[in-house]
Formats: structure tokens, sequence, C-alpha cells
């Protein structure tokens, strides 16, 4: 186990610098959590989890060197490891690390690690409860429950140390049903970075009722109608259309590479002028807040685009200098293992002033999507897929009849560019953001939205 104490952080630093380089980072995480899923009303995996690590990176422009090891005798080998990929002029003098203050944006009243086991199990079983007593056409349910801590340590040789510490947990229902040929599933998360709390303001029942229940009412409903039609979002819809469709583009490495139907718009109308996208490290008990990010950075909140206008990009330090752009505090990593990478964190439409149920009557005929489900975007042209798992159709400004087998189908620039109304409220979804192999918490949220046209896949012929 690797112990804060037991590092000599400067001369870390110093000894990786030997060969050269811009600066030098040590990255140092312990990390403890539990980890409980039941499947086929069994509890089928119980995992208590404890680990430490250590990674040190030495950057020259915009190439870098990154070693990591669990191995507190091999530290030493680690910084010579990156000063050896490395070749220019060596460090002049010390490094005196200053700290920096403490950032605490989510307070855990209920510590997971202060609670016996049967308490968390406790909270898997009335759920599992709830979910096969719900109707006969369940067929399979999973439950996950998972909490962690992480302590960060970041040190940098341009002389800081950053010190965060991470609670989170999540809780998940995963439902089958089945009924005359026809399989549906419904899927409900909940978390943040809050502690054993929110599973006592949130009843684990209420988790898988809107789970099950969702896979029922798509069980019952008639095949989406095909073609281009007004579609509503829901702001429980969640934001994967932000997230998706414009935050990955806005990442600085895949727009400065450019590889975003975003690259080099800074300044230039890629929204309408109703639509404000920021993203948020500093929200109170979110799933992607945090108090500094991966390399020692604050966190903060940073508009992306302004009133339909191309503001930012979110930066780590490499993208920062190699494009010229400001430190947004968006470098990220899964873990020691991994180098970091500009992520989003908390990303959302920021809501309007419109009355969602005024949005609805407006429609005369199209779809409302209450829920997203899973999607996939090209970030090179904004093209993007969602899958819609809980929708109905509207009618007469009517919310009527559910429907199944639906999908979005557009392009981010041109249906943000589209949007006619936004709505008064938010609704935030949970998720966990892969990209280069790495997966980082995040969450993302819109307020309810009125898109005129958007082609949407189903049946051709409605039943």
């Amino acid at each position: 186990m690797i112990r804060e104490q037991d590092v000599k952080m400067e001369l870390l630093l110093k000894q990786a610098l030997k060969n050269g380089g811009d600066f030098s980072e040590l990255y140092l995480e312990t990390t403890t959590g539990t980890t409980i899923i039941s499947e086929g009303k069994r509890i089928e995996r119980y995992m208590e989890t404890r680990e430490s690590g250590i990674g040190l990176r030495v950057v020259l422009g915009d190439r870098q060197a990154y070693a990591y090891t669990n191995d507190p005798s091999s530290i030493r080998d680690l910084a010579d490891t990156v000063a050896s990929a490395i070749k220019g002029q060596g460090l002049r003098g010390d490094i005196a690390l200053r700290a920096r203050p403490s950032r605490v944006f989510s307070k855990v009243i209920k510590k997971p690690c202060d609670l016996v086991s049967l308490e968390k199990i406790e909270k898997i079983k009335r759920a599992e409860e709830k979910s096969w007593g719900m109707d006969a056409s369940v067929v399979q349910v999973r439950i996950m429950y998972a909490d962690m801590q992480r302590h960060v340590t970041v040190a940098n040789s341009m002389g800081f140390i950053a010190q965060d510490t991470r609670d989170s947990i999540l809780f998940y229902v995963q439902g089958v049903v089945a009924r005359e040929g026809i399989i549906e599933t419904g899927y409900e998360p909940v978390g943040g970075s809050r502690g054993f709390e929110l599973l006592e303001e949130i009843d684990p029942e209420e988790i898988a009722a809107s789970a099950i229940g969702r896979a029922l009412v798509s069980l019952s409903a008639r095949k989406a109608p095909a073609g281009i039609m007004p579609v509503v979002l829901s702001s429980e819809a969640g934001g994967t259309m932000v997230h998706e469709a414009i935050g990955h583009g806005l990442e600085a490495d895949l727009a400065g590479e450019g590889l975003s139907v975003y690259s080099n718009r800074i300044g230039e109308k890629v929204a309408s002028e109703h639509i404000t996208v920021v993203d948020d490290a500093t929200i109170k008990g979110a799933r992607g807040s945090f108090g500094y990010d991966d390399e020692g950075t604050p966190s903060q909140r940073t508009v992306l685009v302004e009133n339909g206008i191309l503001k930012a990009y979110m930066s780590d330090l490499i993208t920062s200098s190699k494009y010229g752009l400001p430190l947004t505090g968006n470098g990220r990593r899964q873990s020691y293992r991994h180098r970091p990478i500009p992520r989003m964190t908390n990303t959302l439409i920021e809501p309007g002033n419109m009355n969602p149920d005024d949005i609805v009557k407006k429609v005369d005929k199209g779809i409302f999507v209450k829920k997203m489900g899973g999607g996939q975007v090209n970030t090179v042209n904004g093209d993007f897929v969602f899958e819609i798992s809980e929708g109905y159709l509207i009618e007469r400004g009517q919310v009527t009849e559910p429907i199944r087998g639906a999908t979005l189908i557009g392009n981010g620039p041109k249906i943000l560019s589209s949007i006619t109304d936004v709505g008064g409220d938010i609704g935030f979804g949970i998720g966990t953001c892969g990209k280069d192999g790495q997966g980082v918490p995040v969450s993302d949220a819109q307020p309810t939205l009125l898109i005129p046209e958007i082609t949407i896949g189903g049946s051709i012929q409605e039943e």
C-alpha cells in the first residue's frame, strides 16, 4: 500500500525532469469502496476494495511520458522510467510545493464506510421485492449498489500540491419483462457525490417502480411511427442530447485535432439563441463534481455556448498550452493507471422561461420523449442516433398513448440550431462516460425542449 507520507514528492518530481521537460506531475490515489450486485433473487457479487497507486508524468510540449505503480518499492524506478522517455534541457533549481486550499462542494452526511453490509443489502432487497412483485411478466431483475471514496493528491513541478476527496454512491435497477414474444427492458439509476443518505431520501422501491414501470409501459405500447415530425424532449429525459450531440465535440483534444464539427468555431453561432450550454464541476452533490481535477486545477463553471454562440472548449493542461485556450479544469482520469485527458463533468443546457405544459400544447402531432436511452454520435460531422426508452405520442397538444422502438436521428448543430422553445424546468441524468478506454462519472441535464423537426426511426406503417 502506497501512503502519501512515504512519497518524497519534490525529489520524485525533480528526478523525473533530469533529462528535461516542461513540467512533471505526480498523482497519488487511494480508493475504498463496496460493490454489491443482485440478480435472479440472490446476491451474485459482494466486493470490498481498497487500493492505492501512484502515477508520474513528464510533459514536453504536447508530448508526454506516463508510468504508474502500486508497488512502494518501485517509486524511484518510476521517475527514471518517465525521465528516460524525454530528451531536453534538464531542470534548473529546486521544487518547492505549496498546498492549494481545500475545496468541498459535496457534504457527506452518512458515510457508507461506517455502515454494516446488511444495511446496504437491505436496500437491494427492498428494490428486489418491489421489482418482482409488480407484474407476472417480469423475467429478470438486476440491481447494483456501489459506494466509493477516492482521495487524490496531485503535485506538480510548477510548485503546487492539491488534494481532493471524492465520495460517490450509485444504485440502479434494471428489469426485463416479456409477454407474447415481446421483450422490453427498463433501467433507472440514481447517484451522485453523496453518501448513504441519498438512499434514504430516495426510496429504493421508487427506483424499482420507475425501472420496471418503464419496461411495462413499452411492453403494451404501439410501435412508433417513422418520419420527420416535432419532438418534445422532457426534462426527465436527462441530458443525453447535450452530452452526445455537443459535449464531446467541445472537448479540447477532439476540437483541436479537427475531429469535431465545432473545431475552430469560437465566436460562431452553433445553436439556437435560446440555447446556453454549461459544464460545471462545482454543482453540489452532482455525480461529476469535484474540488480539483486530476491535474490539480480548481474545478469551475465554464460557459461553453452562450445564447447560441460558441464561447469555449473544455481543456486540460496540455490542450490549454497547445491551443492557447483558457484552462478550464477538465483534466480527468479513471484512476492512477491512466493519464489525464479533457473530459466533461456536469454538462447541461440552462433552463429558459417557458412552462413545459405550454410547450407540449404547441404540438399538433409529434413525439414526447420522457426518457432517453443510449446513443452514438460522430463528433467529426455531428450526426447522431439516440434510442427513446420511454416515449409517447402527442396529439392535438396532449400527451397520449405510449410508443416503443423509436430512435431520434439527426445532426447535433442542426438540431440545436432549430430549437424554438426552452422550458423553465431542468432534470439531471447520470452515467459513466467512456473515452479513450477510460470511464469517469458524469451527469448531464436539460430543460424541456421543442425540436420542430427531427427524423424518428420507427415503424413505417403505424399500427
